[in-house]
């Protein structure tokens, strides 16, 4: 767990940069090669589809810590919605557009919280570790982080 609050903005202004990255690094990038699938991992479409998906999983799971659950909702491990969305199928501006509205929701929520809010635990389920606000924003800042790494690596 992360032990200062006063880092928050911080992580805020991180996951808030996200989608200007990943624009910034899919920019004029050939459709043959955003849709390359090597070794059976997702090509850089379904990973940024990937990060799309989980915006909902983000800010229920915020919410779950503002209201005071005890547990933080699961996820699907297996990522079915991102296996099953076809994202390849989908323009490239579709995709980042998408991804950009969610994550402001969720920035948008982060920025309004009080530091009662910001003290709220629950557990994470697979974890099994309390977690609070500022430890689900760094959680979601290095997941982020890992799937850009991985589009960079399909670019490598």
């Amino acid at each position: 767990m992360i032990d200062d609050n006063g880092i928050l903005p911080s992580i805020i202004e991180r996951l808030a940069g996200t989608p200007a990255r990943v624009e910034e690094i899919t920019a004029n990038l050939p459709e043959d090669l955003l849709t390359l699938k090597q070794n059976g991992k997702w090509s850089i479409k379904e990973e940024i589809g990937h990060l799309d998906d989980l915006e909902p999983l983000w800010l229920g799971r915020l919410n779950d810590l503002v209201n005071g659950a005890a547990e933080l909702r699961v996820t699907d491990l297996t990522n079915q919605k991102t296996h099953t969305a076809n994202h390849n199928a989908t323009a490239l501006k579709t995709l980042l557009q998408q991804f950009r509205i969610q994550r402001q929701l969720f920035v948008n929520q982060l920025t309004v919280l009080n530091d009662e809010q910001l003290s709220h635990t629950a557990l994470h389920p697979r974890l099994k570790t309390p977690m609070r606000i500022i430890d689900l924003a760094f959680f979601v800042a290095e997941h982020d982080d890992h799937h850009l790494a991985c589009i960079r690596e399909i670019l490598r």
